[in-house]
């Protein structure tokens, strides 16, 4: 039975090390580290996100900064908000809660957004920064799974990797970052040809397509690390239920290591997320 990477005590080491950061800006510097989190409308699992993050921000000594706005919120009217954010300097990190309404262009919103307080890590300069290997604000979730595989590999210089999705959330900065630590990657998308093998021979696969269990035992080579970022909702016997990209049934008996659907990467997302205030804070004091 593979290896069990536990999310949830990960990420409490993680925000422990934050909690210390933010003593140390306000003793030192008599800074709160502070997030503003924009919410449009009233999508459930998007409130269910910004709740989560609220509380974990609380819960380190992060101020949060909730802006709740109606669902039929204008573009102008969102684009001033952000603008009012980016002036304020008791604001160090900035979050818009995506998927936004349609009628919103998400693009010139992300890109409203001072680079600097873009602790999502998506603004085109953090993505151009990351791409060309120079300090940035990262992805939460990329950065968590980093976190998660370090755990297995301290050293991953030379792993044969397969990235399966290309968002621009997950599977492009992943990619990046992998190729950082010396990593051979490989995109695998919808349009990949004989992805089942590409997998099969890849040291570690990060499964990011946003399809309930596409991975099965097939797809995995004996003794590989899986980290599973997907979040779906599958109805099993009438009852909702959330589930990964990956078959974990199938799956766990054969790899290396694997982490769990939920309780692996969604809170070492939101650990990352204050991490990355925190870290904004400490830039925007020099």
């Amino acid at each position: 039975m593979a290896q069990l990477i536990d999310g949830k005590q990960l990420s409490d080491q993680v925000l422990r090390e934050v909690a210390s950061e933010v003593e140390l800006l306000k003793g030192e510097y008599g800074i709160v580290p502070t997030l503003a989190v924009v919410l449009v409308g009233d999508d459930p699992a998007s409130q269910v996100y910004v709740r989560n993050k609220v509380k974990r921000a609380e819960e380190v000594g992060i101020c949060s900064i909730a802006h709740h706005l109606d669902v039929q919120c204008t573009q102008d009217k969102l684009n001033k908000i952000i603008d009012e954010l980016n002036n304020d300097p008791q604001v160090h990190g900035i979050l818009v809660q995506l998927p936004l309404p349609s009628h919103l262009d998400e693009e010139e919103v992300i890109a409203a957004i001072n680079p600097a307080k873009d602790v999502d890590g998506f603004h085109p300069l953090n993505v151009g920064a990351l791409a060309s290997g120079r300090a940035s604000l990262v992805p939460c979730t990329p950065q968590g799974c980093m976190i998660m595989l370090r755990q297995v590999h301290p050293d991953l210089s030379g792993k044969n990797v397969v990235v399966v999705g290309r968002s621009n959330i997950v599977g492009k900065p992943m990619a990046a970052l992998l190729l950082q630590e010396n990593c051979t990657v490989t995109m695998a998308h919808s349009r990949t040809k004989n992805i089942e093998s590409l997998c099969r021979n890849a040291d570690i696969v990060v499964a990011a397509a946003g399809r309930a269990k596409l991975i099965n035992a097939d797809w995995i080579k004996p003794g590989a690390t899986v980290i599973d970022v997907g979040i779906n909702a599958i109805e099993v016997n009438g009852k909702r239920k959330l589930t990964g990209d990956v078959d974990f049934e199938s799956v766990a008996p054969i790899a290396g290591a694997i982490t769990p659907v939920p309780g692996g990467v969604g809170p070492m997302t939101i650990a990352c997320l204050l991490s990355n205030t925190t870290l904004a804070a400490k830039r925007q004091l020099a």
